[in-house]
């Protein structure tokens, strides 16, 4: 019996092995082939629907930070390829009969903005490491935007240096190429890799802007990138993190950038390249008013306080203020009135801000209290805590009451 398994477990490997060498990766051969005809292999119930291996496929498996495709087969949809065990595993909402021929057809939309943006890091990364010998040592497609790590730092002037060389490279429209060199001929190429590399290693080359070692998908030549647009630049542990999009995404990105700036353009009475200057002047406007506002409010809330002066404990119901004034208007009742002060600003409806503040008093074990009785959630200093209620003023008052005020 373990002969047995032994040699069934062998067959398997063969198989296993043969199975890997009979998928065809058309994606490599045409980047640009969004449908194709396949046999399907096998097809294995999975953590995310069904698994399906066909013996060809346009489908690109998630990897060196570009996702996985998606799209349908003979009409069931595809949610996501990813590469495992060296198989290609196409993640189906549905079976699919072994020895079945099915019609693949990719989303080429989504897979050709991903091409642009690929190929269009691949061309910044080669720029920034032949003219500051930095490495790229994160790249990511997000929803929003790509982000690639760099190992050094650049000023503001060196990114708009980089984006505006890159954007030449791409409108020179020069070929991408892709090859597999030997050995040998391997140890002569100066590309661009994360890690060591063995067996066989694809290369792609933008002549004069990149060499990469890249498993991913690209255009066939730059200009079908169209633009790059590099959108921030932070710092990232030793280096930098940048932001950015290419080709459609820029676009649309860059389109919704516009028409934001043209409604506020327009409610600024500002020309769309002067609204940054519109803004500033409407934010010292609003200081100006913010600080004439907090002086006139300091002025009622010193007549407030005075008019309780020796009044020992008191409990002040306001309109609602930000919870800067609460506290200011507690700190002058509580240094007047010689007990406790307690102010709620807002209404029953909306819930109320709260400061509660004794002079050498100790309110954590009321402030507690109150929290669980008016569901609450706050706290502070021993003698100064602020918070906020969600509870009627009838019961705050009650609260109080019961506590002999």
């Amino acid at each position: 019996l373990h002969r047995v398994d032994r040699r069934q477990r062998q067959m398997c490997i063969r198989d296993r092995e043969e199975l890997q060498m009979a998928t065809e990766k058309l994606y490599y051969q045409d980047a640009h082939q969004a449908q194709f005809q396949a046999t399907v292999l096998s097809c294995r119930l999975g953590k995310h629907g069904y698994d399906v291996v066909l013996d060809r496929t346009c489908f690109y498996p998630e990897g060196g930070g570009q996702p996985g495709d998606t799209g349908v087969l003979s009409g069931v949809r595809v949610t996501d390829t990813h590469e495992a065990g060296g198989e290609i595993v196409h993640y189906c909402e549905a079976p699919l009969a072994e020895g079945q021929t099915v019609e693949g057809e990719i989303d080429y939309e989504r897979r050709f903005e991903f091409m642009q943006l690929h190929t269009g890091e691949h061309i910044l990364s080669g720029v920034i490491h032949r003219r500051f010998g930095y490495e790229n040592v994160g790249f990511h497609m997000g929803a929003d935007f790509v982000t690639i790590d760099l190992s050094g730092m650049l000023t503001p002037e060196q990114v708009q240096s980089v984006e505006a060389e890159a954007n030449e490279w791409i409108w020179k429209n020069v070929p991408v190429e892709a090859s597999y060199p030997d050995p040998e001929a391997l140890k002569t190429i100066p590309y661009r890799s994360k890690k060591e590399l063995t067996g066989q290693v694809r290369i792609v080359t933008i002549p004069g802007a990149d060499i990469c070692a890249c498993c991913g998908t690209h255009v066939s030549n730059t200009g079908e990138i169209g633009l790059l647009r590099i959108f921030s630049c932070v710092r990232f542990h030793d280096g930098v993190r940048l932001e950015l999009l290419c080709g459609r995404r820029a676009l649309r990105y860059l389109r919704a950038l516009t028409e934001q700036n043209r409604q506020v353009s327009g409610l600024l009475s500002a020309k769309p390249l002067e609204t940054a200057g519109a803004v500033q002047r409407l934010l010292d406007a609003e200081g100006a008013l913010k600080l004439r506002a907090a002086s006139l409010e300091d002025a009622v809330f010193t007549q407030k306080a005075q008019a309780l002066a020796g009044n020992g404990n008191v409990l002040l119901f306001e309109p609602a203020m930000s919870p800067d004034s609460v506290r200011r208007l507690t700190d002058l009742v509580m240094s007047a009135c010689g007990g406790r002060a307690a102010v709620f600003a807002g209404s029953d409806e909306a819930g109320y801000k709260y400061a509660v503040g004794e002079q050498g008093g100790d309110l954590r074990q009321l402030v507690r209290e109150l929290n669980t009785a008016l569901q609450g959630r706050g706290g502070g200093k021993p003698f100064f805590a602020q918070g906020s209620v969600s509870a009627s003023r009838a019961a705050i008052e009650a609260f109080f009451r019961e506590r002999g005020e």
